[in-house]
């Protein structure tokens, strides 16, 4: 069980039942947090927020003053970003960009690209060429680069180091920077490399990993007398679903990385969280609608379900939730009511993958009753299938100050 902040818990007890379920956003504490991550981070490495976990705009606001920028992976983000926090830098990255979504990157002002193939390389040499002919345009090369050491069996979702549709594979380096070294691409410079190979990662295997890829990266750069001003060791810091009060060391993470830069003071480090700026900032809060007992075991049914917080769901956990009460009970009919002590949270949809939570302790849950859901501020109500049965939609709340 995880408590919700005050805020959260007041604004979830007070909504009329037909208000929920809502995603409820604490701004001052992801404000919070993401000031503790920025102070410890050294100076010498930037922050760039992946907006692919939450890109609700007072999200991105909340965040701005404690970002470098903002990463983004297709068109409509982009687009969407740049409205939101408009003056603010943009890494535009992701397979598979099409042309119109390069050239929009490009009329934006965009002047950082994450290159993930050789036919992007040469793509966006061209466009650059045709749509701002005057730009000078920074591009750093995504790479799939093997880990030998071990820092990726733990992760929860792996991008690199073996094969996927992630970036260029290693074998294509030297003819990347022969490309883009050459005269052939005079509005392309290649300031650097990128590479995020992992989700899920403790501060230790990140250390491990970014150490890889900034050893990798120096070696071309020294193998092809180049001087690159930039690594991207990606994002991927653990958010522990299991285990929600536990959260990612960015202490131990800030010093390992300060001891990264100091021995490569001509390089700028940068990396790109997401989930683990915003997950602990957002709660799904809906109301129990039914206490249902099935062949021994007990079921509470609530509004709402994964078609609107998809995240256990799509990583087979268990979504971490504290029970509100509700004393009044303003129905003629009787109050269903938990006999048991360990009851399994689905959601209403006509399938039995709508699990939200499974043997939660709460003895004594009833209809009427609240449930928060925590960790919901990442990767939630954005990668959800929102019209599956075309129940209401949440309401959306971001709570700011006492």
């Amino acid at each position: 069980m995880t408590e919700p902040t005050p805020a959260v818990r007041d604004r979830a007890l007070s909504l009329p039942a037909a208000a929920l379920p809502a995603y409820l956003y604490d701004l001052a504490a992801l404000r919070e947090h993401a000031r503790e991550v920025r102070a410890a981070l050294p100076g010498s490495v930037e922050l760039y927020y992946a907006a692919k976990a939450n890109p609700d705009r007072e999200i991105l606001a909340a965040l701005a003053p404690y970002v470098d920028g903002y990463e983004v992976s297709s068109g409509g983000e982009l687009t969407h970003v740049h409205e939101a926090v408009p003056g603010h830098p943009l890494a535009f990255g992701g397979p598979g960009k099409t042309p119109a979504e390069i050239v929009t990157a490009l009329e934006l002002g965009v002047r950082r690209f994450h290159v993930e193939s050789v036919h992007e390389l040469r793509m966006l040499a061209a466009l650059t060429a045709r749509t701002v002919p005057d730009a000078r345009v920074a591009v750093l090369p995504r790479f799939n680069l093997p880990v030998p050491d071990g820092s990726l069996e733990n992760s929860s979702l792996t991008m690199g180091g073996r094969p996927t549709p992630f970036g260029l594979d290693p074998a294509q380096a030297d003819e990347t920077v022969r490309l883009l070294t050459g005269a052939a691409y005079p509005q392309l410079d290649l300031v650097g490399v990128h590479a995020h190979l992992a989700s899920g990662l403790e501060a230790a295997q990140q250390l491990a990993v970014a150490r890889s890829v900034v050893g990798w990266a120096t070696g071309l750069a020294d193998r092809h007398g180049l001087r690159l001003s930039e690594v991207n060791v990606g994002g991927g810091m653990t958010v522990d679903y299991a285990g929600p009060r536990r959260r990612f060391d960015w202490a131990a993470y800030g010093e390992g990385l300060g001891e990264l830069a100091g021995a490569h003071p001509d390089l700028t480090l940068r990396i790109e969280p997401g989930r683990a700026l915003t997950a602990y900032c957002g709660w799904y809060a809906t109301e129990v609608l039914d206490v249902k007992h099935s062949h021994g075991e007990e079921f509470a049914v609530v509004r709402g379900g994964t078609h609107h917080l998809r995240t256990p769901a799509t990583k087979g956990h268990d979504q971490p939730c504290s029970v509100l009460p509700v004393d009044d009970w303003p129905h003629p009919w009787p109050r269903p009511a938990a006999r048991q002590g360990l009851i399994t949270l689905t959601g209403q949809l006509c399938t039995p993958k709508d699990v939200l939570a499974r043997r939660v302790p709460a003895a004594g849950l009833r209809a009427g009753d609240r449930v928060a859901f925590s960790l919901a501020g990442a990767y939630a109500w954005n990668i959800s299938h929102h019209d599956f049965l075309m129940h209401p939609r949440p309401g959306f709340h971001y709570l700011d100050g006492p």
